[in-house]
C-alpha cells in the first residue's frame, strides 16, 4: 500500500485524536467527572462504607488498610527509637508514642492514646476523621479550641451510630477516608481541611487553580505536614510562610509565631529548654525532593494503578510503601533497574539515615542532661538560655526528619542536611555547657557517667509506660520544680 504525503498527515492527525480521546478517558476515569454528578450520594456524606456500593473494587481496596497484625507497637523500644522518652519529657509524647498504622484505625487510636486528656482540643480531631468537614461547618471557629472529650467526640461518634462496624472496626467507617479526598457527588479531588488552603495561600498559591498532578498530592498535603496550633483559638496552623525546608520552618517559629504569640510546645523539665514538636511532614520534605520536584505526585506512588478485577484499572486505595508494589510503582518509571537494585537503593538511603537519625538523638539526650546540670550547678542565667537555644533547635531539626515516615527517601539529602544541623546545634549546647561547668570545677567525668545510668535505666524498663520515670533521679532533678 502506497501511502501519499496527504494521507500521511490524515492517518497521523487520527493517530494523534485516538491517543487524545483515550488519554482523555484514561484521565476521567483515574481524576473523577469535573464538576458532573456520578454518583447517588449525598453531598455532606462522611461514611465510608457508603461508597462501597458505587466503587466496590476502591472500596475493596481501602479494606486492606485494615490489617489484624497491625497492632500499635511502642516507638520507645530498644532498636526502635529509646531515648524518646527522655527527649520529650514533660509532654504527652513521654507517655505513648507508636508506630505508624493503618488510615483506617486514625479514630480508634486518638481516641485511645495516653496523649488525649480531659484539657485536650478538637484540633487534635483534625486529621483522624472525615467528620471533621462537618464538625467545622456546624461549629465554626469554636472547633479548634473546643474540648475534646466532652465536646467533639461525641458529636463525631454520633455521626456513625448504627453503622455496620464488621469491616472496618467500631470505628474505622469515621476514620480517614473517602470524603476526605473525594467530593461525594462528582468524586473530584478536593480539599476539606482549611488550614492547607489558608497555608497555601499565604505562600501565594491558589489551590482552586490546581493542576489534576497536583491534586493527587494536595489531597494527601492536607495532613501529611507539619503544623501548630495558633495560640488564640487553637486552630492547625501551617508554618510554612518562609517556605517549606526545616530551616524554613524553624526560622518561622523564632520570628512570626512568636511575634503572633506561640513560643513553644512545652517546656522541657530536664533541661528547663521550650521545645518545639514536630509533626509528620511528608508533603514538605517531599515538595523538593528528587520525585517532588519531577513532579511525581503522592499518589503515583503510594495509590499505583491496578487491574484488582483483572479487568477495570483503578487508583489503589491501599496506602502502603511503594515497595510493597513496586512493580506497579517504582518500575513503571525506573523500568530500566531490577526491583532486587531499586530495593537495595532504598533500604542503602533508609539505613544510613535511621543510623544518622539514632546519632543526633543521643547528641539531643546528653544535651539536655547537660543543661540541667549547668542549672543545679548555679551557671549564669543568660548562658543557660544561650545553651537551651541550641537545644531546642537541635532537637527540633531531629525531629522534623524522625516525625517524617519515609525514613528519609523521600529527601536523603534534605534528611541528611536537617540531621547535621541537629548535631551541630546539641553539641554547641554542651560546648557553652562545658565551658561554664569546666568554670565551677564541676566534675565532667562523673557528669557523663550518671548520663550513661540514667540512659541505661530508661532503656532497661520493660513497661514501655513507665519508661519515662526514670528519665529523672536525685542527681538530675525536674529543674521546672526547682523555680517553684
Amino acid at each position: 500500500m502506497i501511502v501519499t504525503r496527504g494521507k500521511q498527515w490524515l492517518l497521523l492527525a487520527v493517530v494523534l485524536l485516538a491517543v487524545t480521546v483515550i488519554a482523555a478517558c484514561a484521565d476521567k476515569e483515574a481524576q473523577g467527572s469535573q464538576g458532573e454528578q456520578t454518583t447517588n450520594l449525598s453531598p455532606d456524606e462522611i461514611l465510608n462504607t457508603a461508597f462501597k456500593e458505587e466503587f466496590p473494587l476502591q472500596y475493596e481496596s481501602y479494606l486492606k488498610n485494615m490489617t489484624p497484625e497491625n497492632e500499635n507497637t511502642s516507638k520507645f523500644e530498644v532498636g526502635i527509637e529509646p531515648n524518646l522518652p527522655m527527649l520529650f519529657h514533660n509532654y504527652g509524647f513521654m507517655l505513648e508514642y507508636n508506630k505508624t498504622r493503618g488510615h483506617t484505625y486514625a479514630v480508634e487510636d486518638v481516641m485511645n492514646i495516653k496523649r488525649i486528656n480531659d484539657d485536650s482540643i478538637g484540633s487534635c480531631m483534625t486529621c483522624k476523621s472525615t467528620a471533621v468537614p462537618l464538625l467545622l461547618d456546624e461549629m465554626g471557629d469554636d472547633y479548634w479550641g473546643a474540648n475534646f472529650r466532652s465536646e467533639i467526640l461525641p458529636r463525631v461518634l454520633s455521626y456513625g451510630e448504627g453503622e455496620a462496624v464488621e469491616e472496618l472496626g467500631e470505628y474505622g467507617h469515621l476514620s480517614i477516608g473517602c470524603s476526605d479526598c473525594h467530593d461525594p457527588v462528582t468524586m473530584d479531588l478536593r480539599i476539606t481541611r482549611p488550614s492547607f488552603t489558608n497555608a497555601m495561600e499565604r505562600m501565594g498559591i491558589d489551590v482552586t487553580q490546581a493542576s489534576k498532578n497536583d491534586m493527587r498530592s494536595y489531597v494527601c498535603a492536607q495532613c501529611h505536614v507539619e503544623y501548630y496550633f495558633e495560640p488564640e483559638n487553637k486552630k492547625v496552623t501551617f508554618p510554612w510562610d518562609n517556605g517549606l525546608m526545616p530551616e524554613d520552618m524553624f526560622e518561622y517559629f523564632e520570628n512570626q509565631a512568636k511575634e503572633d504569640g506561640f513560643e513553644y510546645d512545652w517546656i522541657h523539665d530536664i533541661s528547663g529548654a521550650p521545645m518545639l514538636k514536630a509533626q509528620h511532614p511528608e508533603f514538605e520534605l517531599w515538595s523538593y525532593g528528587t520525585h517532588g520536584e519531577a513532579g511525581v505526585s503522592c499518589a503515583d506512588c503510594h495509590m499505583p494503578y491496578e487491574r484488582s478485577d483483572g479487568k477495570k484499572k483503578i487508583s489503589s486505595h491501599h496506602w502502603t510503601s511503594p515497595l510493597d508494589t513496586i512493580e506497579q510503582s517504582c518500575l513503571t518509571c525506573h523500568n530500566d533497574k531490577s526491583e532486587t537494585y531499586l530495593i537495595d537503593r532504598v533500604e542503602t538511603i533508609q539505613t544510613r539515615h535511621l543510623d544518622a537519625m539514632e546519632e543526633t538523638q543521643e547528641h539531643s539526650v546528653k544535651a539536655h542532661y547537660y543543661v540541667n546540670r549547668m542549672i543545679t550547678a548555679g551557671v549564669p542565667e543568660d548562658k543557660i538560655e544561650e545553651a537551651q537555644y541550641y537545644v531546642r533547635k537541635g532537637q527540633w531539626f531531629w525531629d522534623i526528619i524522625a516525625a517524617e515516615n519515609s525514613d528519609g527517601f523521600h529527601n536523603p539529602q534534605g534528611g541528611i542536611d536537617a540531621l547535621r544541623t541537629s548535631s551541630d546545634a546539641s553539641n554547641e549546647a554542651i560546648r557553652i555547657a562545658t565551658i561554664e561547668l569546666t568554670k565551677l570545677d564541676v566534675d565532667l567525668e562523673e557528669l557523663e557517667r550518671e548520663i550513661e545510668k540514667v540512659v541505661e535505666a530508661v532503656y532497661n524498663e520493660e513497661d514501655p509506660d513507665k519508661k519515662h520515670e526514670h528519665a529523672i533521679n536525685d542527681f538530675f532533678p525536674n529543674v521546672l520544680e526547682l523555680q517553684q
